[in-house]
């Protein structure tokens, strides 16, 4: 008898993780439909227009360019994978119709799904895979240096078409989790305008786009899934300002908008259904560690304990969302390392004395720079920078756009803190690797041998039990070594126009519109 091969389905809207637990070769049959994503019994009605708020530019419309969470969470209704998230955190078909998992864990085996075509009207192909993957993994024989590689994806040793409606992805050792990363979008081979006039198989196709005002996009009516989408057109309009998207709001020129603070969630709570879900981030008060003072671990110690969590909560959020003491947000709660939230209690003496240790008993000054779009990130801030006060800590505010914080703290690691919200994909190790001494993505400079060793143990792991082990001593490091203040996973408040339904929270960063729909 073949024993069973572990193997995760995330849940975590519902704030739990499902997991294929002991088994053999892993199967997963074609339902032969997306997923079902309407959540309201109010009958829909086909067609109409709406317009989304969104608080950045998009940084590509190619996919396997994007960087930021907020253009992902737009290209979402564009472009599919192989598999992609349902609004449960289950990873379904989607260009594939099926998926076959090896039981040592390296061949991974995608009939793919009949009559999928582009946006152009081609028909998907298992070419079209092949080089989607490559591209995503770096394996062209002549790669653009603009793509994002997935560091997991280069883990792929092959990528064979053993027919041509099925594709084989080798790997050269095994790895559970790498079904998280086959969300990554499939492309047309030889088409070469994505990064102008881009091409997927989703439920919406591109329209135009106007840099730092709107992306346009209309149904796909060769959508392989029956019904969907229902709206006819929608509108992202790119609003910076928070403030002015909740004018927009009231005037009427936007039906939906996310990430509302407490406060605008109140003021519009008359005119608009106010949706509520989590996040499903890590916000933090990141440091960097390369930084001066924060070289020092009792210094970033220091920090943590001069940081009322709770009190950050309650001010900016009501009190909704979930104190987190590590990148990790609840949602994984199968590898959730919940004791790390108490590692370090609100306790400024502790913390004056941490200074005192480190050569600065009279504090220091820092400066935290921060998206001025996130008006949550902006206000949390401000909370942090009224905390800190009480420990002789001054920090300064610098708000900057968008562009720039992507290009002076993600890219350049120009700066000493910044508070922003980190996603993941759905796997574990997506959360925690950045951390990893040379991981590209390492924004904070952060460096442990000990944190690199046992990440390369819970990665290479196939035993279920070790990977729950590792994953949560990685959480225990990186709050031991204090190498960000962690703070929250997030509540998320959307304004929601009236007349429609369907409005759906994933967990993943998806603005997904094929769910959304006018009611009688």
């Amino acid at each position: 008898m073949k024993k069973k091969y572990p193997f995760f389905i995330l849940m975590i809207l519902v704030l739990s993780i499902a997991l294929y637990g002991c088994g053999g070769n892993r199967k997963e049959k074609d339902s032969e439909k997306a997923p079902a994503n309407d959540v309201s019994s109010k009958a829909p009605i086909n067609g109409g227009k709406i317009v989304v708020g969104i608080s950045q530019d998009l940084d590509s419309l190619d996919p396997h360019k994007a960087v930021a969470a907020g253009t992902k969470e737009v290209l979402f209704n564009l472009f599919e994978g192989l598999v992609k998230p349902d609004q449960n955190g289950d990873l379904v078909p989607a260009v594939a119709k099926s998926y076959d998992i090896s039981e040592d864990g390296k061949v991974y085996t995608f009939p793919l799904r009949e009559n999928v075509k582009f946006h152009n009207g081609a028909p998907v192909t298992a070419d079209d895979v092949i080089y989607s993957i490559k591209r995503s993994a770096g394996l062209l024989e002549t790669a653009d240096p603009a793509v994002v590689v997935e560091s997991a994806l280069t883990n792929v040793s092959e990528v064979n078409k053993l027919d041509e409606t099925t594709v084989e992805v080798v790997l050269k050792e095994g790895d559970t989790e790498l079904l998280g990363y086959l969300t990554s979008a499939i492309i047309p081979k030889d088409y070469k305008d994505q990064n102008t006039a881009p091409v997927g198989t989703g439920p919406f196709k591109f329209v135009s786009y106007t840099p730092l005002e709107s992306l346009v996009v209309e149904k796909n009516e060769d959508y392989y899934v029956a019904g969907k989408p229902y709206l006819d057109q929608v509108t992202f309009k790119i609003v910076p300002n928070p403030d002015s998207a909740v004018l927009d709001l009231l005037a009427g020129s936007l039906d939906i908008f996310p990430y509302l603070t407490e406060t605008q969630a109140a003021q519009l709570s008359q005119q608009f259904n106010i949706a509520e879900g989590h996040m499903n981030l890590v916000q933090a008060l990141f440091l960097n560690n390369n930084a001066k003072p924060f070289t020092d671990v009792k210094v970033r110690q220091a920090l943590n304990h001069a940081i009322d969590r709770q009190g950050i909560l309650d001010m900016v959020a009501g009190g909704k969302g979930s104190v987190i003491g590590s990148n990790m947000f609840p949602g994984f709660s199968k590898y959730y390392n919940e004791a790390t939230a108490g590692t370090y209690t609100y306790d400024v003496k502790k913390a004056k004395d941490l200074l005192a240790e480190a050569g600065y008993p009279e504090g220091f000054t820092f400066t935290i720079k921060v998206p001025s779009n996130y008006k949550f990130h902006v206000d949390t801030t401000q909370v942090i920078v009224e905390q800190l006060k009480q420990a002789g800590i001054t920090a300064k505010i610098e708000q900057i756009e968008w562009a720039s914080w992507l290009s002076d703290v993600y890219v350049g690691r120009n700066y000493e803190a910044t508070v922003i919200g980190l996603d993941a994909k759905l796997a574990p190790r997506d959360v925690l690797e950045r951390y990893k001494s040379d991981a590209g993505n390492n924004f904070l400079n952060y460096s442990s041998p000990q944190f690199d060793q046992t990440l390369d143990k819970a990665v290479k792991t196939t035993k279920d039990e070790e990977k729950i082990t590792f994953y949560k001593e990685l959480q225990s490091i990186l709050a031991e070594d204090a190498a960000a203040v962690y703070i929250q996973d997030p509540a998320l408040l959307v304004a929601v126009n009236k007349k429609l339904d369907g409005y759906t929270f994933y967990p993943v960063f998806a603005l997904d519109m094929a769910s959304v729909y006018y009611t009688e």
